[in-house]
């Protein structure tokens, strides 16, 4: 006696919901794969060496600039650049930040129109994204699924330089190696984040295009590289005393672990063991709160900072000098 096997019984709407799914991510791909290219880098090694690096990129600018990871352009000045049409044009690297992991490039050649950049912030857990790259140099690959978490940080260095990259997108749509400098869109086809890292199978992350990373890239274009400040000093979240939180309307503040000696940390008179509240005015709930302030602007200028101490409030003033990264 034979036996037959159907296919899944799904209701009308079921197939309606996938039918859209299907749209969505077909209309983001075929809006985004032409705009988003592969990367071919060659890094020099020890020796003379030269060892060929891919990645992605992505077009942002209608006179040929494109966005993509530090780490993807390394110390290299140039390269080619791939798009999915075959053409194929040299580019040249036009400013890079390591500890954000961005930086622009630009074709010596023609390019797609560019992509439209949307808003990282606004995203929400379980927003449907597009993620947009070339790995393993197949170019035009495209794969979807779902902001998994926000708000997550992702540790960035360049020499003996550290900085957390803050509020990185997670997602559990499927990066491999050579997606790194590619697009994570919403369903809009607005790109929200540049695919940066693997940290385990199904769970990728990506630089939040937001404010910050506006500030940075735009840096980028006009000096070639981000100047960041530096105060000197290393903490952890920590929770406020009971009597503090209730008069702040705050849980959490930075308790200080390390103090570097002759940083501007150390000469305003901060300690090991203080828990940091506000800086300028503003919380400080965490490295990142602090992290923010960091830039050009803040080098040079005061700073007021206010730390618990003992149960005593102490009010300081720190003037941030330049980072300097270690080659």
């Amino acid at each position: 006696m034979a036996t037959t096997f159907s296919g899944p019984d799904r209701s009308g709407r079921e197939q309606a919901a996938l039918d859209a799914y299907s749209q969505i991510v077909t209309s983001v791909a075929a809006e985004l794969t032409p705009k988003v290219a592969a990367l071919n880098v060659a890094h020099r090694r020890s020796r003379g060496r030269f060892v060929r690096g891919t990645g992605s990129a992505v077009v942002f600018t209608d006179d040929g600039f494109l966005l993509t990871n530090a780490h993807v352009v390394g110390h290299s000045d140039a390269g080619t650049v791939s798009f999915a049409d075959g053409t194929t044009t040299p580019f040249h690297v036009i400013g890079a930040d390591p500890l954000s992991d961005l930086a622009v490039v630009r074709a010596d050649g023609p390019t797609p129109p560019p992509a439209r950049l949307g808003e990282a912030d606004s995203l929400r857990v379980g927003q449907l994204v597009v993620a947009v790259g070339n790995p393993l140099g197949l170019a035009g690959s495209v794969t979807a699924g779902v902001v998994s978490a926000l708000g997550r940080s992702l540790p960035a260095g360049e020499g003996r330089a550290t900085r957390v990259i803050d509020d990185v997108v997670q997602t559990d749509a499927t990066l491999h190696p050579g997606s790194s400098g590619g697009a994570l869109a919403t369903a809009d086809g607005r790109v929200v984040g540049i695919n940066t890292a693997i940290a385990d199978v199904g769970l990728g992350l990506a630089v939040p295009v937001n404010g910050t990373s506006r500030h940075i890239i735009a840096t980028l274009l006009s000096e070639g590289r981000v100047r960041r400040a530096y105060l000197g000093l290393a903490g952890i979240p920590a929770p406020l005393p009971p009597p503090l939180r209730a008069r702040t309307g705050r849980t959490t503040g930075l308790r200080i672990v390390e103090v570097v000696p002759a940083s501007p940390a150390a000469r305003a008179g901060l300690r090991d063991g203080d828990l940091l509240l506000t800086a300028d005015g503003d919380p400080v709930t965490g490295a990142q709160a602090l992290q923010r302030l960091m830039l050009e602007d803040a080098i040079g200028r005061p700073l007021s900072l206010t730390a618990l101490r003992s149960g005593a409030l102490v009010d300081v003033v720190a003037v941030p000098v330049e980072l300097v990264a270690d080659e």
